[in-house]
């Protein structure tokens, strides 16, 4: 075995949970996978995958511009049952 140095790494239980699910299933473990991952990072000169911001989308940016004009607003419900059909309308 080459000689190896440890990393700590903090992540989300959830999130780890997930991973190592996820690596077991295809046959790794969190190190062999963390591994692969700078193997690939190196190899691509960069990160192994895609890095952008979702922009919002025609309809997400019209509702915010409606919202900021006050137009299309509804409310303030006096309850639930009237909230629940404005929003199925």
């Amino acid at each position: 075995m080459a000689n190896k140095n440890n990393v700590t790494l903090r992540v989300e239980p959830e999130l780890k949970a997930q991973a190592a699910s996820l690596f077991k299933a295809l046959g790794l473990d969190l190190s062999t996978a963390t591994g692969l991952f700078y193997r690939q990072a190196l190899r691509c000169n960069g990160l192994p995958f895609e890095v952008k911001l979702d922009e919002p989308n025609k309809i997400t940016y019209a509702a915010i511009a409606a919202a900021e004009k006050g137009d299309d607003m509804y409310g303030p419900f006096d309850n639930v049952k009237d909230m629940m059909e404005a929003l199925n309308a």
